[in-house]
């Protein structure tokens, strides 16, 4: 990974990736910039967005008393254009994304796969689809702290993709 100017004062830019931006992502952008204030910024894109915001997602990063405001569900294009964001990691939190070609990144960021269960796509009666975003939720939550437990700065770039790598299986 390349050092971007930004990263000698310790801030770095996360993106996270899904096909919808709906659920997921979306969710990961707003449990980082909560918890990850001031060293890292939160990003959220699609290969194919939504256009809208699942209510169950934001309403799941309220009641973390996760602010919400400014979320949206975007394209990754906005991401691989003049002028956007320097991207230090990139992680996909779906199969789908994980699969498709991504764009080139400025940068080269350090990229892994976190999968997780899409809530979207739960059934059932209202509980149910609740149980299924508060366990996409979680697991996100406990992913990102661990990623914002990580010695970033002092660590060689191979033994931190693999400890990158790693968090995406817990």
């Amino acid at each position: 990974m390349k050092v971007h100017e930004g990263n000698m004062k310790g801030h770095y830019n996360v993106l996270f990736l899904c096909t919808g931006n709906s659920a997921r992502s979306i969710m990961a952008e707003g449990i980082l910039n909560f918890k990850g204030k001031p060293r890292f910024t939160a990003y959220s894109a699609g290969s194919h967005p939504s256009r809208a915001v699942r209510a169950e997602a934001i309403n799941r990063l309220a009641a973390a008393g996760i602010p919400t405001q400014g979320l949206r569900s975007k394209s990754w294009d906005e991401f691989a254009m003049p002028g956007a964001p320097t991207l230090d990691f990139v992680f996909t939190v779906c199969d789908n994304a994980a699969k498709e070609v991504c764009p080139i990144w400025p940068g080269q960021p350090m990229t892994a796969h976190w999968g997780v269960p899409d809530p979207a796509a739960a059934t059932g009666t209202p509980q149910e689809i609740e149980r299924a975003y508060r366990g996409a939720f979680s697991i996100l939550e406990r992913r990102i702290g661990l990623f914002l437990s990580l010695p970033l700065a002092p660590i060689d770039q191979m033994a931190l993709k693999k400890e990158i790598e790693k968090i995406g299986h817990q």
